[in-house]
């Protein structure tokens, strides 16, 4: 009996820093709402960095609070089964059982190093399936399509309050009653019989999303009113999306974490996934900011895409890094990127610096251009799996991270990032001038945006960019990045004396814009195109320019679905609202 009390002691004590933890990560969130309204940007910044540290600094906590307890029961495997049991019980009927479930694995990883991944210990597999529906009416308003489509836009606004008044409300609801009929005939009109809403508004950025779905017998279609503020702090309604493609990209992997107040979490990404099938599950917990679950969930997933494909892990496509090795499975939508032991000479960093520039991306506004990266520790692979030719070029290049148990290679440390079309091989195998032409405006635009949220790329090859099946470029080679004020951008010098180079005072931070011509595309043809539609980038006031930008604080605006769905406003208010397109915001 002491034994069960304790073991249950320990797995109360968990799971209260488990709670602790949610409630501190459900008030950074449910703030978004007064951020929002009040115009507080530098504050939704600071907020979003806040919440993705929350989960370490309790973790920490939750270990130092239970290590001494646990200490004497190290390498009894029947305490540590016993308290699996334990927790699996005390969160039966949890809100957030999925959640805690993943708490409990990262505290046991901790206490071991991530050394007894076991699923008599952890919960490797989950307990039991969250998808439920049971607690759908706790995450969905549902509203009366039988009056007119104004009542029930009406009807919405009543349910979703703001403390600040509308542009012009009246305006918004015939844009809205005018998008609907467009997008619906009159038929399809006739037939809905439910419009459901997601209760959590989803805040991000300067914007804010009312999420569901418009219910018909046949066919359901996404439902999202958009929503931004004016300088004034009144909202306006900026689009409805009905295009699954819209609100997908809204979802991105490049893109920063939601801020969505919810105590069903699992209920939420459950709806979620009804609107956007092609989207994993553990994509979108990740994009609900809880980004430890979804770490869990794609190992789950990855797990059993293992367990149903035969192929071999080989090394990704494209030019080999010089800081990374790259390597994918053809078969699965990801890339596994490894720090080499050595780099090459031109590179004068260190691998903590990797690591850094790698925690810098996931703290920063990622505004759809860099791809979000997930670190993992002792990541086990089934050595018959892996090509021979990798095997050994993983031995040659990364072996102080590799280590292998029986039938398993482990690698110490990673980054499990999605899978893109690196740019320079698109551009070697596109024909279509169009697409081209398209690929390269996409990646001056990748290097503004980017810019503009101040990170300076650093490296900027076409090969450290990848292109997504709907032509979108994403930045993913993070090792030179570093904050704008951080660079010095100065014009080449001049000389009539061939080799002043050579005696010219460089600093290490001095960056010379007009070089870059030369190595960002090294296609005479494509150069010049990247040249015309943004020759900007390579002249030292550009960039200045951008650095004075990022230094005063402002927050740019980069709406990530289509502008031609974005409703018309008054000329005046684009003019005060609009940035120069030519510095890389998206057009307002």
């Amino acid at each position: 009996m002491a034994d069960h009390n304790h073991t249950r002691r320990v797995a109360y004590q968990i799971l209260t820093h488990f709670d602790q933890s949610y409630r501190w990560f459900s008030r950074i969130t449910g703030g978004a709402k007064e951020r929002f309204e009040k115009g507080l940007w530098q504050e939704t910044l600071t907020a979003s960095k806040q919440r993705i540290t929350i989960y370490e600094q309790s973790l920490s906590e939750a270990v130092a609070a239970v290590y001494r307890q646990l200490s004497i029961h190290r390498s009894d495997n029947r305490f540590w089964a016993s308290l699996k049991q334990a927790y699996a019980a005390l969160i039966e009927g949890h809100p957030q059982f999925e959640l805690a479930e993943t708490f409990f694995n990262s505290v046991i990883g901790r206490l071991f190093k991530h050394q007894k991944i076991d699923n008599r210990f952890m919960f490797v597999l989950s307990d039991r399936c969250f998808l439920s529906g049971q607690d759908r009416n706790n995450v969905l308003n549902a509203f009366d399509t039988a009056t007119t489509v104004g009542e029930m836009y009406e009807s919405v606004f009543r349910i979703y309050r703001f403390n600040i008044p509308f542009e012009d409300y009246q305006r918004d609801l015939n844009h809205l009653d005018m998008a609907l009929r467009r997008r619906l005939n009159q038929d399809q009109l006739a037939s809905v019989h439910t419009a459901e809403l997601l209760k959590p508004v989803f805040y991000r950025g300067k914007a804010a999303y009312l999420i569901g779905r418009i219910c018909m017998p046949d066919e359901t279609l996404p439902f999202v009113i958009a929503l931004q503020t004016n300088l004034q702090n009144q909202l306006f309604v900026d689009a409805l999306l009905t295009d699954r493609k819209d609100l997908s990209i809204i979802f991105g992997f490049a893109r920063s974490y939601f801020m969505a107040d919810t105590q069903y979490p699992g209920e939420v990404v459950a709806f979620l996934q009804e609107l956007l099938p092609n989207k994993k599950y553990f994509e979108l917990y990740i994009a609900l900011g809880h980004y430890k679950h979804g770490k869990t969930v794609f190992y789950r997933n990855y797990l059993q895409h293992l367990e149903y494909s035969d192929d071999e892990f080989e090394a990704a496509p494209g030019v080999r890094g010089l800081v990374m090795m790259v390597f994918h499975l053809p078969s699965y939508g990801v890339v596994f990127k490894v720090i080499r032991d050595e780099f090459a000479e031109s590179k004068k960093i260190t691998r903590e610096h990797v690591k850094d520039c790698y925690r810098l991306v996931k703290m920063s506004d990622r505004v759809g251009r860099m791809a979000d990266t997930h670190e993992y520790v002792n990541f086990r692979i089934p050595l018959n799996r892996i090509s021979e030719d990798l095997f050994k070029e993983l031995q040659r290049s990364c072996a102080s991270s590799l280590e292998t148990d029986g039938d398993e290679l482990i690698i110490r440390h990673l980054y499990i990032e999605r899978k893109l079309t690196p740019l320079n091989l698109y551009l070697q195998q596109e024909t279509d001038p169009q697409k081209i032409r398209h690929a390269l405006n996409e990646l001056g635009l990748c290097i503004k945006q980017i810019a503009m949220a101040n990170i300076f790329p650093g490296d900027m090859l076409h090969k450290n960019f990848g292109i997504t099946r709907n032509g979108r470029v994403i930045f993913y080679d993070y090792d030179e990045i570093c904050l704008m004020k951080e660079r010095n951008f100065r014009a080449l010098p001049v000389s009539d004396d061939p080799f002043a180079m050579d005696t010219l005072s460089v600093a290490p931070n001095d960056v010379f814009p007009q070089q870059f011509e030369h190595f960002i595309v090294g296609n005479r043809k494509m150069k010049a195109i990247l040249k015309e539609l943004h020759g900007e980038l390579m002249t030292p006031e550009y960039w200045q320019q951008v650095q004075t930008l990022t230094a005063s604080g402002d927050i740019p605006n980069f709406t990530p679905y289509n502008p031609a769905m974005r409703f018309p406003r008054p000329l005046s208010e684009k003019i005060i609202l609009g940035k120069s397109d030519r510095l890389g915001t998206e057009t307002q």
